[in-house]
């Protein structure tokens, strides 16, 4: 019985990822994988094809890491200030969310979107706390945030 070389177009769960060049048997080739849209005979064209796409999305993502290991450089380090209303104990009338921060950053030159900042829950507490801005799954720049209470 032989096999037939395939290329999936999306994840198949214990079979390979998008973009792999499977062997599988014929039936399951021609009555799941191809009429469902999950994978294409590999032709040497088409493989060659793939190889080059890899290529051309492999330099992509390193131009892109470059640009944001250079941001990283820029964050990190940033101090940002807040002055809130505090009662007794420090504790915060409200809170500093992930979306002031973004928007201050903003207002110092840096386009971080909000959801790229990681809090575990808001700051209700006076003091310094060290906060991760995630730019890329390999890439984290730490700032340091000030809540001071206001006069």
């Amino acid at each position: 019985m032989s096999h037939v070389k395939l290329i999936l177009q999306e994840d198949v769960p214990s079979l390979g990822d998008a973009g792999e060049v499977v062997t599988v048997k014929p039936g399951y080739a021609r009555n799941y994988l191809i009429p469902q849209g999950k994978a294409l005979i590999a032709t040497d064209a088409k493989v060659r094809e793939l190889e080059h796409h890899r290529r051309v999305v492999a330099e992509k993502v390193a131009r892109a890491l470059k640009g944001l290991q250079a941001e990283r450089k820029k964050l990190h380090g940033v101090e940002l200030e807040f002055t809130a209303q505090a009662g007794e104990e420090g504790k915060l009338f409200g809170s500093v969310t992930s979306a002031q921060i973004a928007e201050r950053l903003a207002e110092r030159g840096f386009e971080v979107d909000r959801r790229k900042i990681v809090l575990a829950e808001a700051i209700k507490q006076l003091g310094e706390y060290e906060v991760a801005v995630r730019l890329h799954s390999d890439v984290e720049a730490t700032i340091k945030v000030k809540v001071n209470a206001a006069v």
